[in-house]
C-alpha cells in the first residue's frame, strides 16, 4: 500500500467513493447513515467534501495501483463538535473503497494520521462517526484505539465522538 499526499484532484474519486459506499449501505438496509441518494449529485454534499479537502491535509491510499481510500486531517473539529481544551489533529473525513474493504486500508490511514499528529506536536487525535445501527463505526475505531468521549446529534442522527491519545 502506498499512501500519498491528496488534494483537489482527488475529489471526484473521493465522491466516487461514496457514491459506492451509499449504494453500500443502502443495499444492507442501513440508509440512515449516507442517506439513499449518491452524494455526487447532491451539490451541498460535494461542496461538503471539497471543503474538507480545501481546508485539510488530505492523503490518499492506494493499493493495486488504485485509489483505496482517504483520510482529512486538520487542526479543528467540525461545527457540532465542541473544540478540545488542547491541540489535537481531527480526522475530519476517513472513507475506504468498497473494493478494498477488509484489506486494512482504514487501519493504515489511522495509523499516518496518527504519525502527522506526532509530526505536529499534539497528543490528541479525535474522530466523529455515526453511532447508529448497532454501532458498528464506534466498534471499528475503539479497534483502532480511540476511546469514546461524548455523543452528539446531528440532524437527529446519533453522532459518537471518540478520543485517542497520541504518544512519543
Amino acid at each position: 500500500m502506498e499512501i500519498r499526499r491528496g488534494g483537489m484532484r482527488d475529489v471526484p474519486t473521493i465522491m466516487v467513493m461514496f457514491d459506492a459506499a451509499v449504494a453500500w449501505l443502502v443495499a444492507n438496509g442501513r440508509p440512515d447513515q449516507w442517506g439513499t441518494e449518491p452524494w455526487s449529485a447532491d451539490p451541498a454534499k460535494v461542496e461538503r467534501i471539497t471543503g474538507i479537502v480545501r481546508t485539510n491535509d488530505v492523503w490518499m491510499a492506494e493499493l493495486e495501483g488504485r485509489p483505496a481510500g482517504v483520510i482529512a486531517v486538520g487542526k479543528e473539529p467540525p461545527s457540532y463538535v465542541d473544540a478540545a481544551d488542547e491541540p489535537e489533529l481531527y480526522i475530519n473525513l476517513l472513507l475506504t473503497d468498497r473494493d478494498f474493504t477488509g484489506r486494512g486500508v482504514g487501519g493504515a490511514l489511522i495509523a499516518k494520521a496518527g504519525e502527522e499528529a506526532r509530526a505536529w506536536g499534539v497528543g490528541l487525535m479525535r474522530v466523529d462517526c455515526y453511532a447508529g445501527g448497532g454501532g458498528p463505526l464506534v466498534d471499528y475505531y475503539r479497534r483502532h484505539g480511540f476511546e469514546p468521549v461524548r455523543t452528539v446529534k446531528v440532524k437527529e442522527a446519533p453522532v459518537q465522538v471518540l478520543a485517542q491519545r497520541i504518544t512519543g
